[in-house]
């Protein structure tokens, strides 16, 4: 008896020594698949099209963490406090890029389309943007900025630049985003650069507007459009029959892919 118990007291040391190294009693989830994601710990940022579509597993006994930055969403995976991350494949392949130990699902997520948002009572500046955006895809602007960021072989290679002897006789339109979503927009010392950013330019310098950019949480950006506090969010923003609701989108201007990040 005594043997026995000194058995189980051993035992139980090694448990409490290896639990915390995240060892003995782990609970964390292998995600090699989408078939996986059923009560695993997944993160996403918040408000955003991986949020959305993640939720939908909460049904199946995930949990869902929420983050105001996919950073820190990838932080908390690296930590071990998550299972895997939820987010768009460009931003993933810099994540990846960045932090060893990490990779990418080779099964896409989920296929979206981005647009920009604006207000529904704003149907003239809706009108203007499509416009703006048709004339721009077919002389083969908006390719070139995503080939700026996108793309071993022309990446920093066709940035846009507002043409000599652009005016601003309309006046300012602000843009709201959140700059921490590589490629589509972040940080460049004090400056928001990104496929969005040189998108807005692109638009903003054929309608004659000065682009102003204004940076806050993803979660944000639809109601700042709504109150008028932004002209119109532009931050890899999918179209969803929830957003549609209360807010317009203008044509596409790219297609995009949520992955899965996992640790290794």
């Amino acid at each position: 008896m005594k043997k026995l118990l000194s058995i189980i007291l051993a035992v139980a040391m090694l448990c409490s020594v290896a639990v915390l190294f995240g060892a003995c009693g782990s609970d964390k989830k292998t995600i090699a698949s989408v078939d996986d994601l059923p009560g695993a710990v997944i993160g996403v940022q918040l408000g955003t099209t991986g949020d959305i579509y993640a939720s939908d597993y909460e049904e199946q006994g995930s949990k869902i963490e929420r983050f105001n930055k996919g950073a820190d969403a990838i932080v908390a995976l690296t930590s071990g406090k998550i299972d895997c991350v939820i987010i768009d494949n460009e931003p993933a392949k810099a994540f990846v890029n960045a932090n060893e130990g990490l990779k990418i699902l080779d099964d896409p997520f989920e296929v979206e389309d981005y647009a920009i948002c604006i207000a529904k009572e704003n149907t003239e500046l809706l009108e203007k943007f499509n416009k703006a955006l048709a004339e721009l895809k077919k002389d083969g602007t908006i390719d070139s900025i995503i080939a700026n960021y996108i793309g071993d072989d022309t990446k920093g290679k066709s940035p846009y630049t507002t043409p000599d002897g652009t005016e601003y006789p309309n006046g300012e339109l602000h843009m709201a985003t959140n700059a921490f979503f590589e490629p589509y927009e972040f940080y460049d010392g004090d400056t928001v650069v990104g496929i969005d950013a040189m998108a807005a330019q692109a638009i903003c310098d054929k309608l004659g507007y000065k682009l102003v950019i204004d940076d806050m949480d993803f979660d944000s950006i639809i109601t700042a459009v709504q109150s008028g506090k932004a002209d119109f969010g532009m931050a890899g923003m999918t179209v969803t029959d929830e957003r549609l609701e209360s807010i317009n989108f203008t044509d596409s201007y790219t297609t995009a892919t949520q992955v899965i990040v996992v640790k290794e």
